[in-house]
């Protein structure tokens, strides 16, 4: 195997690169080669480390070229030309020694370089001018590595620090030029990337040691600048070589900190050129980067026991310093030599040997036991100081290009480190002191390269460490606030309305502008002179400079957890400011267009992304799974949240007034009575202002506050100044001398008892001192005495001599304190603005660390909706500013997701109050909800093709369809509407207006989802003015067709025809409110839970007009017949009511969602109940449709409601009643459907229903009425025919009475009858009369029926009844008999035929006298007798000649056949004498009507039957016979004889032998047989029907 070959192996299987020479990083070598590491637990921590590659030469041979190129170079200078040859030879200077080395002598070791002959030894070759030169060590070492290289078969096997020991000694003299020191550099790098010097090397940390130290202490000559800056980079880049390389962890912290110092050096020198300098920021960045890296590996390494890894960066610091030079002078710094050393060598030879010997003896003189520690944090804490002080910005030495450089390289290592350095003391510790101190001063430059890095910086170290950056990052975001709020109102837009911005905060929370400026700055929740103090106060910033802050606010933001752990850890805690909410405003109010006025226009672009960006992060949050494990508790933030509103506002009124901010925090439970409670919470709270606490203490009457809030100090084993300054620091002392002596006796008293001090001894001692020390102070610090001599230390103590109890103080004592008060002011709050009180407000921030307690990170969403229901009202006033003002379509996109995902925020946490205010907004801009709604008296219908719905143009179809913007804000709204129903509560205000405008305007449909619920016709809208069928129109566009069109519209007087432009926008807005889909969206309310739909009934009832006649514009609905012109259709008819469709969709809506269940109908039905009543007590206000709707409406609820008493049915029934008769009528149809409804079914409804004497008036009235009498009459027959009936003795006799008056409108079937008997009289014997199809005249027999059946609940009703007897049979009978008797008459012959065998079955039914009262012999005086003579009268026999004379014969026989049905009876009875006298004058009336035959034949027939009858029943007979009977007897005849003389004699009752008596069964038949027989009536046409009923 060839040496090249066995290199590569070796190489191989040392580093285990694979063998491609592709340079790919360790982390991806298999798994099966193994790392030879002389520490194989750096193993792991190579694998950011850059690898070797593989070589095709022999490295021998490559090392030993690499020597001759370097001697080479060295023979060519002059001072090197006339050396030995040995160097070039390889030879050993030994000439002793001939054999090989001894093996006790390692290559490189002190005994085989040391030479038998010395420095004498001489080749004999002469120089120039023939004298012999004495052998350069430099010389001497490349010979003698070559001597050692002859045998070595394997480089890797080779001594490293032998094999670097010659390059190193060229490095470090200073006598070698800038090439030699170019070669000898370039040599060992590639040493060290070829792998030639690895980890198997022997000594291979003594080498990388030895290797750091040299080129760290690099010298060379000055010649070409160019030469030298190679010489630079060359050392840039093997020092980022060493430490990317697998040495670079065996370094040690000495070695690490002089490369860094010597690249820092570098990046600081500004006589070097601007390439180099950047060079070496950028090898300074690549080296950090590894280092830090390095500590995560660490920290892996340590495991659990960091606190190991951390007490070793606080004990290895000795001998860790970095002193880079920043004067412009060293190019190099040695550590070991003074900084302003000149760079250049003084050329002599002497000193040259004598560098070059005494490196060479330090090299040699390296213990090969000597142990190299790994670097580690006490190299990284140095360099992590070292760049953190090079921010100092009153350090006039650094220059603002050496800040930059610093914060670039910060930048990279909190990039790489962040969280390692805040989880390390040593590290945090710089961080949250030095670094912060600089940055948050550095951020207020002019200079953007120091701005913009500082911010870069600021925000990285925010975003790594800022658990333990609590009070730092709370400083720097209220100084962005402060800086970036604008200093201005929102400037008004002539198309935006104010409401859409008004949640914008003009400035940040709880903070008041100053008075004296108003209108400008803007303050934190960081007290303004606080801020000042700390050089943080906001002012006038560059445009460029706040887009560099806009900048770092957002990277910030895009944090998914930032925002929340300000709510958390800021906003949730009482005595800090609210920068979550602070943050979301000025977000808020940048993201407008006007911020770019005074920034940049990048700025409100970035704002909003930043705020878009926080929506979308809570609403990517949303699914996750809860995560509150080792997180404070919501409810406790919750609470303390609420304490922090009341201490903000207690504290506002106490810095106005003490007593009453005291008070008005006593009555919300922050504080007590006790004045420690007082005292405890004025010194906790930093939201009191100092000035307004110190007057408040020192008032008199407030001892016992004082003395409480002194006891809260603990003065022990402080001096006197130390107490005073502890004291001060807590309030500003009043400038009133009374009230400062009573702090300072307070004190005086409260320090000799508690401080234990034996300098001072008493109370008055204390209170001279402490006043002295007041004095010495202004003395010292006064800006106003500048130029007058100040006090010294002799004047202090002679002021305070003899005064410690009679002696004087101690002089060190006095020494101490005039010192302290010389040198560190006691910083009164709120006053002066120099550098110590930056300092003294920085110490103060930094004590309040540990009581503010570390930061929580919360990656959670559990704080997400208490977050936003506190941010949100900015964020939307913005979206919607922003959406009202943009032009570009990525704009819209942008803020409609951002609409959307605060919806589904704002629904998922049930943030009612931000869904609403979304939905207001969005109405808002889609130019739909306003007051009145759109004119619709020109609309339009156009049918566009044969295969399309007709589109119905409109104004409002047509502005809607031109206006994008609105359309996308439709579409957007009833996004955000659909599935969030359940949590809209005052949003339904605008949702129900612009439906309404979508309904009148035939867009929507009503709302109706149960149409089995509310059987009723579709709500009538609106007749269009026109309808156009541009499909039937032929092709013919020309000019004279469209002239004539015009023309002829003109002439009909209808509106112009819509272009074809307002029919695309109309057909645009058509697609809009589809696309809306809102059949979703009523699907979703349909299936609400009750108490979801509260909100929305009450938002449709309160858009219900107070007053219907206001209600402008409004639309008359016109007949059919009417023509359609605009100016019929925009003229309501005066002093009418006019009909708006909105009322009812809106009310029908109610009603709909009210009855959908029992539930609804328990919680909703009263309010809409309430509403319908309102509208039907006013009935003659309000159109006829509304109302006849609305008491459809209103019954629906009765029957739903009738357990819950919302709807009184007698007050509904009153109030229906009381309509005007022409409004009744008009409402009839729906009105009696209501009805209808309610009583369908059997149950307490229908009774109460039918019992209520409106019932019967509304019923009564519309029976005349041809078009609801049919419905009346269903109604009615359901009523009394149903099972069971629901007639009883309420409403008895009013069901008669209706059933009486259907039976009367039958005469008008008399007119047919007598039409059809009229021509029918041609001899033919006359026919059956048929029943009429006549629809009046079937109704008039079946009320006839129903009179006579319920003849069968007399007997119920009587015997339910609690009346008397005979007031029952008078009640129940009478108006049954009164009703027939009044139908006998009837001209119409059906009617009046079936009346009359009713009345006779009434009359014969043996239930009539079950009673055993004698009340029912009314039958002949109240029913009988009033019958027949009404038949007498002459216009009722003319109403009908030939069927009335029938029926006066029918009703002779059918009194004398009653008479005897209850002769026996009767003859009990006291007053049969006179109602048989009665009977006998009726006959004889009936005898003399002139009637003709029929009577004159049928009269004395009937009498005669009734007179044989009482005959043979011995009622009738002579006094002969029966004494008793005499008056009858005589009395009859009497009476008879009158108009029938013979009948006595034909009867000849008088004779003794007794008559044959007659058959009952005959009479019975006998009246039968006379009755006539009714003639046929001909049918009459339906047509004929209706001119009777006009007639």
């Amino acid at each position: 195997m060839s040496r090249d070959e066995q290199s590569n192996n070796t190489m191989e299987s040392e580093l285990a690169p694979e063998s491609n020479g592709s340079g790919l990083p360790l982390r991806q070598i298999a798994s099966g080669n193994t790392v030879v590491n002389a520490n194989h637990t750096q193993a792991p921590n190579t694998q950011y480390r850059s690898r070797p590659v593989t070589v095709a030469v022999d490295p021998v041979s490559l090392v030993i070229s690499e020597c001759i190129s370097v001697t080479s170079a060295m023979r060519k200078h002059a001072r090197w030309a006339g050396s030995s040859v040995s160097s070039i030879l390889g030879g050993n200077p030994n000439p002793i020694q001939l054999g090989p080395p001894s093996p006790l002598l390692r290559p490189g070791s002190k005994g085989s370089m040391t030479s038998v002959v010395g420095e004498d030894f001489r080749w004999g070759l002469r120089g120039k001018r023939g004298k012999s030169m004495q052998d350069n060590p430099l010389m001497a070492g490349f010979g003698r590595l070559r001597h050692e290289l002859s045998s070595c078969k394997d480089i890797h096997e080779f001594d490293a620090p032998a094999l670097l020991n010659p390059f190193l000694q060229v490095i470090q003299a200073s006598s070698t030029s800038a090439p030699i020191t170019i070669l000898a550099l370039k040599a060992i790098r590639k040493f060290l990337s070829y792998g030639f010097i690895s980890p198997s090397s022997p000594r291979f940390p003594l080498a990388m040691q030895s290797l750091s130290t040299a080129i760290t202490h690099c010298r060379f000559e000055a010649s070409d600048s160019a030469q030298d800056e190679v010489v630079l980079l060359m050392i840039l880049h093997l020092m980022e070589d060493m430490l990317s390389g697998p040495g670079g962890a065996l370094l040690s912290d000495e070695s690490v900190c002089e490369m860094m110092e010597t690249g820092l050096t570098m990046c600081c020198q500004s006589r070097l050129s601007e390439l180099l300098r950047r060079t070496a920021e950028a090898a300074m960045v690549r080296m950090c980067q590894i280092i830090f890296e390095h500590l995560k590996h660490l920290e892996v390494e340590a495991g659990d026991d960091l606190e190991a890894l951390d007490n070793q960066a606080n004990g290895d610091m000795e001998g860790v310093k970095m002193v880079p030079s920043t004067n412009g002078n060293d190019v190099i710094a040695s550590s070991d030599a003074p900084a302003g050393e000149p760079r250049e060598s003084s050329g002599s030879e002497n000193t040259a040997n004598g560098d070059e010997r005494s490196t060479r003896e330090s090299s040699e003189s390296d213990d090969d036991s000597m142990e190299i520690k790994p670097y580690s944090l006490p190299s990284m804490k140095e360099l992590f100081r070292v760049l953190v002080d090079l921010l100092d910005p009153h350090d006039k030495q650094q220059g603002d290009t050496m800040r930059v450089m610093a914060l670039r390289i910060i930048h990279v290592a909190l990039e790489v480190a962040g969280p390692s350095i805040a989880r390390h003391p040593a590290l945090a510790v710089v961080a949250e002191d030095r670094l912060c101190r600089h940055l948050f001063q550095l951020v207020r430059s002019d200079n953007m390269a120091i701005l913009q890095e500082s911010l870069i910086v600021a925000g990285t170290l925010l975003e790594t460490c800022r658990g333990v950056l609590k009070l730092q990052q709370e400083l720097f975001l209220s100084y962005l606030i402060a800086c970036l709020h604008p200093p201005v109102d929102i400037p008004r837009e002539p198309n935006i309305d104010p409401s859409l911005y008004d949640g914008i905060p003009q400035r940040p929370s709880g903070v008041k502008p100053p008075p004296s400026q108003a209108g400008s700055g803007r303050s934190t929740p960081v007290p303004v002179k606080d801020r000042q103090k700390l050089g943080m106060e906001g002012g006038a910033r560059k445009p460029d400079a706040r887009q560099a802050m806009v900048e770092s606010v957002g990277a910030l933001t895009r944090m998914p957890s930032f925002l929340v752990e300000l709510f958390v850890n800021y906003d949730s805690d009482a005595n800090r400011g609210n920068l979550c909410e602070d943050m979301i405003g000025l977000l808020s109010r940048s993201a407008l267009p006007d911020s770019a006025t005074w920034s940049t226009t990048s700025v409100p672009p970035l704002c909003l992304d930043a705020l878009l960006g926080f929506v979308q992060s809570i609403a990517d949050r949303l699914d996750d799974a809860p995560v509150s494990k080792g997180l404070p508790d919501q409810a406790t933030l919750r609470e303390e949240r609420r304490r922090k509103k009341m201490i903000i506002k207690g504290a506002t009124k106490f810095n106005e007034k003490p007593k009453e901010g005291l008070g008005y925090l006593k009555e919300q439970g922050i504080i007590t009575s006790d004045p420690v409670s007082i005292a405890k919470f004025l010194r906790s709270t930093s939201r009191v202002s100092k000035a307004v606490l110190g007057e408040f203490l020192s008032k008199k009457g407030n001892d016992e506050y004082l003395e409480a809030f002194l006891d809260l100090f603990d003065f022990s084993g402080k001096r006197v100044d130390e107490a005073v300054r502890l004291l001060l620091e807590s309030f500003r002392l009043p400038g009133e001398s009374a009230l400062i002596e009573r702090i300072v006796t307070t004190f005086a008293k409260k320090y000799f008892a508690t401080s234990g001090s034996d300098v001072v001894l008493s109370e008055d001692a204390v209170f001279i001192l402490t006043y002295a020390i007041i004095m010495l102070n202004v003395d010292q610090h006064s800006p106003k005495l500048k130029g007058q001599r100040r006090m010294e230390l002799v004047d202090f103590a002679r002021n305070l001599r003899g005064v410690n109890n009679t002696k004087d103080f101690p002089p060190e004592f006095l020494e101490m304190t005039f010192e302290a008060i010389k040198s560190n002011e006691i910083i009164l709050p709120d006053e002066h603005e120099n550098k110590h009180a930056f300092d003294y407000a920085w110490r103060e921030l930094l004590l309040k660390t540990e009581s503010a307690g570390p930061l929580a990170l919360c990656d959670t969403n559990i704080y997400d909706a208490d977050m936003f229901a506190t941010t949100w009202k900015p964020i939307v006033s913005t979206l919607s500013y922003v959406f009202m003002s943009a032009t570009d379509d990525a704009v819209f996109s942008r803020v409609v997701t951002g609409f959307d995902q605060c919806s589904q925020i704002a629904s998922r946490y049930g943030i009612t109050e931000a869904l609403d205010r979304i939905i207001q907004n969005l109405s808002y801009m889609t130019t739909l909800d306003t007051d009145g709604l759109s004119n619709t008296s020109l609309n339009t219908e156009v049918k566009i093709a044969d295969d399309s719905d007709t589109v119905m143009v409109s104004e409002l179809s047509v502005k809607l369809g031109r206006d994008f913007k609105a359309q996308l804000a439709t579409l957007v709204l009833f996004r955000v509407v659909k599935g969030s129903e359940h949590v809209i509560r005052n949003g339904w205000q605008q949702i129900i207006r612009i439906w309404v405008k979508l309904f009148v305007n035939s867009l929507i449909p009503s709302f109706n989802n149960d149409p089995e619920k509310l059987k009723l016709p579709k709500i009538p809208v609106h007749t269009p003015s026109q309808v156009i069928d541009r499909a039937a129109k032929t092709a013919d566009t020309g000019l004279f067709s469209a002239l004539s069109s015009y023309i002829s519209s003109y002439a009909a007087d209808d509106p112009p025809e819509p272009s074809a432009e307002e029919v695309e926008s109309s057909l645009s807005t058509a697609d809009c409110i589809k696309a809306c889909d809102l059949e979703s969206v009523f699907t979703n309310i349909s299936a609400l839970p009750a108490d979801s739909l509260s909100p929305l009934i009450k938002a449709l009832l309160d858009e219900l007009p107070d007053d219907e006649s206001s209600a402008v514009p409004v639309i008359t609905v016109k007949p059919d017949s009417m023509p359609s012109s605009p100016a019929s259709a925009s003229k309501p008819a005066s002093r009418k009511p006019t009909y708006d469709p909105a009322v009812v969709y809106i009310l029908e809506f109610c009603t709909v969602l009210a009855l959908r269940d029992n539930e609804t109908v328990e919680l909703l039905g009263k309010p809409v109940a309430e509403a319908l009543q309102m509208i039907l007590r006013d009935s003659p206000q309000h159109h006829p449709i509304l109302v006849s709707r609305v008491a459809c409406y209103q019954f629906s609820i009765l029957k739903d409601s009738y357990d819950h008493d919302f709807v009184r049915a007698p007050v509904l029934l009153h109030a229906i009643s009381s309509f005007p008769k022409e409004i009744l009528a008009k409402t009839s149809q729906l009105v009696l459907q209501g009805l209808k409804h309610c009583i369908d079914q059997p149950g307490p409804l229908r009774s109460e229903i039918m019992t209520s004497p409106d019932f019967w008036v509304i019923l009564r009235t519309l029976a005349g009425n041809a078009n609801a009498s049919p419905t009346v009459f269903e109604i009615l027959e359901g009523g009394v025919s149903g099972s069971p009936s629901a007639i009883i003795a309420d409403n008895y006799e009013a069901a008669i009475a209706l059933l009486n008056e259907y039976a009367t409108a039958a005469k008008v079937g008399a007119l047919v009858e007598q039409k059809g008997e009229r021509r029918q009289r041609n001899a033919r014997p006359p026919k059956k009369e048929v029943s009429s199809d006549n629809a009046v005249v079937s109704r008039g027999v079946k009320a006839v029926n129903i009179i006579s059946a319920m003849t069968a609940r007399i007997p119920h009703l009587m015997k339910q009844s609690h009346l008397e007897n005979s007031e029952a049979w008078s009640a129940y009978w009478l108006p049954i008999f009164q009703a027939l008797t009044t139908q006998c008459t009837n001209p119409c012959r059906e009617v009046r035929s079936l009346a009359f065998s009713s009345l006779q079955r009434s009359l014969l039914s043996p239930e009539l006298t079950c009673s055993d009262h004698e009340e029912w012999t009314a039958i002949f005086g109240e029913v009988l007798f009033p019958l027949i003579l009404r038949l007498l009268k002459p216009e009722v026999y003319s109403s009908d000649r030939d069927g009335m004379s029938e029926t006066r014969v029918q009703a002779a026989s059918l009194l004398c056949k009653t008479f005897l049905q209850y002769l026996v009876l009767l003859s009990k009875w006291d007053g049969m004498l006179d109602l048989w006298l009665k009977i006998i004058d009726i006959m004889d009336r009936l005898m003399n009507s002139g009637q003709g035959d029929s009577l004159e034949e049928a009269v004395p027939e009937n009498l005669k039957n009734v007179l044989l009858f009482m005959s043979s029943s011995g009622y009738l007979v002579p006094p002969s016979k029966d004494p008793s009977q005499e008056k009858l007897w005589v009395e009859t005849w009497k009476r008879i004889d009158r108009f029938l003389p013979d009948l006595r004699n034909e009867l000849a009752l008088e004779e003794p032998e007794e008559p044959e008596e007659p058959e009952a069964p005959q009479e019975d038949k006998q009246p039968q047989a006379e009755e006539p027989i009714q003639e046929p009536v001909e049918e009459e046409k339906s047509n004929n029907q209706e001119e009777v009923v006009a007639v």
